[in-house]
Protein backbone atom coordinates (compact mmCIF):
# COMPACT_ATOMS: atom_id res chain seq x y z
CA UNK A 1 0.00 0.00 0.00
CA UNK A 2 0.82 3.20 -0.60
CA UNK A 3 0.69 5.70 2.02
CA UNK A 4 0.53 8.38 -0.59
CA UNK A 5 -2.64 10.21 -0.17
CA UNK A 6 -4.03 11.95 -3.72
CA UNK A 7 -3.24 15.53 -3.46
CA UNK A 8 -6.65 17.46 -3.08
CA UNK A 9 -8.14 20.03 -4.58
CA UNK A 10 -8.09 23.90 -2.84
CA UNK A 11 -11.57 24.69 -1.78
CA UNK A 12 -12.40 27.79 -4.01
CA UNK A 13 -11.52 30.69 -2.66
CA UNK A 14 -14.23 33.05 -0.73
CA UNK A 15 -15.70 35.67 -1.75
CA UNK A 16 -16.18 39.27 -0.06
CA UNK A 17 -19.27 39.96 2.14
CA UNK A 18 -21.86 41.38 -0.44
CA UNK A 19 -22.53 44.84 0.51
CA UNK A 20 -24.77 47.13 -0.18
CA UNK A 21 -24.03 49.92 -2.38
CA UNK A 22 -23.81 53.13 -0.37
CA UNK A 23 -27.33 55.12 -0.19
CA UNK A 24 -27.45 58.39 -2.23
CA UNK A 25 -27.75 61.65 -0.55
CA UNK A 26 -30.56 63.04 -2.10
CA UNK A 27 -31.99 65.54 -0.28
CA UNK A 28 -35.87 64.86 0.86
CA UNK A 29 -38.56 66.90 -0.65
CA UNK A 30 -39.86 69.85 1.73
CA UNK A 31 -43.07 69.46 2.64
CA UNK A 32 -45.53 71.53 1.05
CA UNK A 33 -48.16 73.43 3.28
CA UNK A 34 -51.63 73.95 2.29
CA UNK A 35 -52.85 77.31 1.47
CA UNK A 36 -55.15 79.01 3.23
CA UNK A 37 -58.16 78.95 0.16
CA UNK A 38 -57.70 75.08 -0.21
CA UNK A 39 -57.43 74.86 3.58
CA UNK A 40 -60.74 77.00 4.19
CA UNK A 41 -62.08 74.60 1.44
CA UNK A 42 -61.80 71.57 2.46
CA UNK A 43 -62.69 72.32 6.31
CA UNK A 44 -66.18 73.99 4.78
CA UNK A 45 -66.28 70.43 2.82
CA UNK A 46 -66.08 68.43 6.28
CA UNK A 47 -67.97 70.99 8.44
CA UNK A 48 -70.92 70.86 5.78
CA UNK A 49 -70.74 66.81 5.64
CA UNK A 50 -70.69 66.42 9.37
CA UNK A 51 -73.97 69.07 9.80
CA UNK A 52 -75.61 66.87 6.88
CA UNK A 53 -75.11 63.75 8.64
CA UNK A 54 -76.46 64.89 12.20
CA UNK A 55 -79.55 66.07 10.40
CA UNK A 56 -80.32 63.11 8.70
CA UNK A 57 -79.72 61.18 11.78
CA UNK A 58 -82.26 63.43 13.75
CA UNK A 59 -84.54 63.80 11.21
CA UNK A 60 -85.48 59.96 10.57
CA UNK A 61 -84.97 59.51 14.60
CA UNK A 62 -87.88 62.31 15.89
CA UNK A 63 -91.11 61.25 15.91
CA UNK A 64 -93.60 61.38 12.81
CA UNK A 65 -96.77 62.65 14.84
CA UNK A 66 -97.54 64.28 18.05
CA UNK A 67 -98.11 61.84 21.05
CA UNK A 68 -101.77 60.94 21.04
CA UNK A 69 -103.97 59.02 23.34
CA UNK A 70 -107.15 57.19 23.63
CA UNK A 71 -110.12 59.67 25.10
CA UNK A 72 -112.30 56.89 26.72
CA UNK A 73 -115.20 56.75 29.30
CA UNK A 74 -119.29 56.10 28.91
CA UNK A 75 -122.63 58.09 27.59
CA UNK A 76 -125.49 57.35 29.54
CA UNK A 77 -128.85 57.96 28.02
CA UNK A 78 -131.62 58.36 30.89
CA UNK A 79 -134.93 58.57 28.89
CA UNK A 80 -136.93 57.13 26.84
CA UNK A 81 -134.73 54.06 26.27
CA UNK A 82 -135.78 51.14 24.02
CA UNK A 83 -133.35 47.67 23.90
CA UNK A 84 -133.78 46.02 20.79
CA UNK A 85 -131.31 42.67 21.74
CA UNK A 86 -128.28 43.51 19.78
CA UNK A 87 -128.07 47.22 22.24
CA UNK A 88 -130.05 49.66 22.94
CA UNK A 89 -130.50 53.42 21.96
CA UNK A 90 -133.00 56.41 22.05
CA UNK A 91 -136.83 55.21 21.20
CA UNK A 92 -138.22 55.98 17.92
CA UNK A 93 -139.84 59.66 18.20
CA UNK A 94 -138.32 60.46 21.39
CA UNK A 95 -136.61 63.05 20.81
CA UNK A 96 -133.48 61.22 21.70
CA UNK A 97 -133.61 58.84 18.30
CA UNK A 98 -130.28 60.03 17.10
CA UNK A 99 -128.43 58.02 19.91
CA UNK A 100 -127.26 54.80 19.20
CA UNK A 101 -124.24 52.77 18.60
CA UNK A 102 -122.24 54.05 16.10
CA UNK A 103 -123.27 57.64 16.72
CA UNK A 104 -120.41 60.56 16.78
CA UNK A 105 -118.73 61.43 19.11
CA UNK A 106 -116.57 64.91 18.23
CA UNK A 107 -113.79 65.90 20.44
CA UNK A 108 -112.64 69.62 20.13
CA UNK A 109 -109.46 71.48 21.31
CA UNK A 110 -108.89 74.59 23.44
CA UNK A 111 -109.15 76.80 20.88
CA UNK A 112 -112.50 74.97 19.30
CA UNK A 113 -111.48 73.45 16.26
CA UNK A 114 -112.37 69.31 15.90
CA UNK A 115 -108.92 67.39 16.82
CA UNK A 116 -110.66 63.69 16.96
CA UNK A 117 -113.42 62.19 15.97
CA UNK A 118 -114.99 59.05 17.11
CA UNK A 119 -118.35 56.75 17.55
CA UNK A 120 -120.39 55.45 20.61
CA UNK A 121 -119.28 52.50 21.17
CA UNK A 122 -120.94 49.09 22.49
CA UNK A 123 -124.07 49.73 24.97
CA UNK A 124 -125.60 48.16 27.07
CA UNK A 125 -129.56 48.13 29.04
CA UNK A 126 -130.06 48.26 32.59
CA UNK A 127 -133.10 49.98 34.61
CA UNK A 128 -134.59 51.91 32.22
CA UNK A 129 -130.92 53.34 31.05
CA UNK A 130 -128.68 52.65 28.14
CA UNK A 131 -124.74 53.17 28.62
CA UNK A 132 -122.60 53.32 25.97
CA UNK A 133 -118.57 52.94 25.83
CA UNK A 134 -116.51 55.90 24.46
CA UNK A 135 -113.26 55.31 22.72
CA UNK A 136 -111.82 57.65 20.67
CA UNK A 137 -108.47 57.42 19.19
CA UNK A 138 -105.43 59.69 18.20
CA UNK A 139 -106.50 62.80 20.17
CA UNK A 140 -103.47 65.03 20.16
CA UNK A 141 -101.95 65.98 23.49
CA UNK A 142 -101.27 69.29 25.13
CA UNK A 143 -104.43 70.73 24.75
CA UNK A 144 -105.34 72.77 28.36
CA UNK A 145 -109.02 71.09 27.96
CA UNK A 146 -111.15 69.26 25.81
CA UNK A 147 -115.00 69.63 24.69
CA UNK A 148 -116.13 66.33 23.91
CA UNK A 149 -119.67 66.46 21.96
CA UNK A 150 -122.24 63.23 21.23
CA UNK A 151 -124.00 63.66 18.09
CA UNK A 152 -125.18 67.17 18.17
CA UNK A 153 -126.02 67.40 21.84
CA UNK A 154 -123.89 70.18 23.14
CA UNK A 155 -120.12 69.91 24.42
CA UNK A 156 -119.19 68.37 27.97
CA UNK A 157 -116.00 70.00 28.93
CA UNK A 158 -112.53 67.79 30.52
CA UNK A 159 -109.58 68.62 31.66
CA UNK A 160 -106.54 67.67 29.94
CA UNK A 161 -105.94 65.22 32.84
CA UNK A 162 -109.72 64.24 33.17
CA UNK A 163 -109.36 63.22 29.41
CA UNK A 164 -106.04 61.43 29.11
CA UNK A 165 -107.02 59.40 32.64
CA UNK A 166 -110.36 58.58 30.58
CA UNK A 167 -112.54 59.88 33.23
CA UNK A 168 -115.36 60.83 30.57
CA UNK A 169 -118.71 60.59 32.50
CA UNK A 170 -121.35 62.41 30.84
CA UNK A 171 -125.12 61.84 30.51
CA UNK A 172 -128.31 62.57 28.90
CA UNK A 173 -132.07 62.24 29.25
Amino acid sequence: MNDDIAEQPAPPPTPPPATWPAPLDVPSPAKRRLSPLAAGLIGLAVGAGVVGGIWAITASSGPSQPATFTLEGSFTLTDDVSDNGDGCSGSYDSGYDDIAEGTSVTVYGASGDVVATGALGDSTYSDYTCEFKVAVPDVPKGEKFYKVEVSHRGTLQLSAEEAENGELAASLG
